[in-house]
């Protein structure tokens, strides 16, 4: 039997989230500078994006140059965040970005947003809320703040990519690691890998950041931007369990208990909308 489009970019996604979830520990197992980590990170992915998509993808219009900024200042201010806090609540605090998603999708795309979206957004704000109520070293906090930041620049990136569902969103992320590499390459060059640094980025790149967003790009086109925002929220429930089993780092029970919340908070939505109820997908 055939599979629609649209199952294929819900799967797509799925597996993005996978491969994005191990982030968090690939991170943690690089002895680089944070900034070095990113750029290296985005180096390696390049080729992969340019292999799948070409040079033709990138066309420099507004859309696809605001979309690079914003891919760039997500995985550059994520990777920060993560070397400072947790990398349980770098990727929990990042997946705020559904609330600012709710927020513009309807004006940016004319895109419904629904009561229970506005619900499930109450609760992501109470939740994120709570992760500063544990005890953190100012290096910590410094973290949160910029993982909250980072959920505010993936979720321009996720309307901007969607504003060019009849064009190449994939241009926006050649961008997006092109810049990151650009701007990190001041530390990239202060900071060279050892032996096992190497493999970790190169699983960084390729897997984690290249194959991921090569799926990314192709399923964003045919989802909304909501669930374009929503549907990967698997990736916050694996990240720190990654972590915990290959680093052996805890987060703290307020940011678990946020976390739940966070994560209880898109399964509502996600369920209220395949009850029939949301907004009919675009296709493309």
């Amino acid at each position: 039997m055939a599979i629609d489009k649209r199952s294929q970019a819900v799967f797509l996604l799925l597996a993005a989230a996978v491969l994005w979830s191990t982030g968090g520990a690939l991170i943690k197992g690089v002895h680089l500078p944070a900034l070095a980590v990113a750029g290296f990170r985005s180096a390696i992915a390049l080729p992969v994006l340019l292999i799948f998509f070409g040079g033709r993808a990138v066309n420099l219009s507004a859309a696809q140059l605001a979309g690079g900024v914003s891919y760039a200042a997500t995985v550059i201010l994520f990777v920060c965040a993560t070397k400072l806090t947790t990398a349980g609540n770098a990727i929990l605090l990042q997946y705020t970005a559904p609330v600012y998603v709710a927020l513009l999708s309807g004006w940016l795309l004319k895109e419904k947003t629904r009561w229970f979206d506005w619900t499930a957004i109450a609760a992501v704000l109470f939740g994120m809320l709570l992760f500063f109520f544990d005890k953190l070293s100012a290096g910590g906090l410094a973290g949160n703040i910029l993982a909250v930041i980072s959920g505010f620049a993936f979720a321009s990136l996720v309307l901007l990519l969607r504003m060019q569902k009849d064009a190449s969103p994939a241009g926006s992320i050649i961008v997006g690691n092109l810049l990151t590499a650009l701007v990190c390459l001041p530390w990239m060059a202060a900071s060279p890998p050892g032996g096992t640094d190497w493999l970790g980025l190169a699983l960084l790149g390729l897997l984690q950041l290249g194959l991921s967003y090569v799926f990314y790009a192709w399923a964003i086109k045919r989802v909304t931007a909501m669930e374009g925002i929503l549907i990967p929220a698997l990736e916050p429930v694996l990240n720190p369990l990654w972590v915990f089993c290959f680093v052996g780092e805890r987060i703290g029970p307020w940011a678990l208990f946020g976390g739940s919340v966070v994560m209880l908070s898109i399964f509502f939505r996600a369920v209220m909308h395949y009850r029939g109820t949301g907004a009919p997908p675009a296709e493309g």
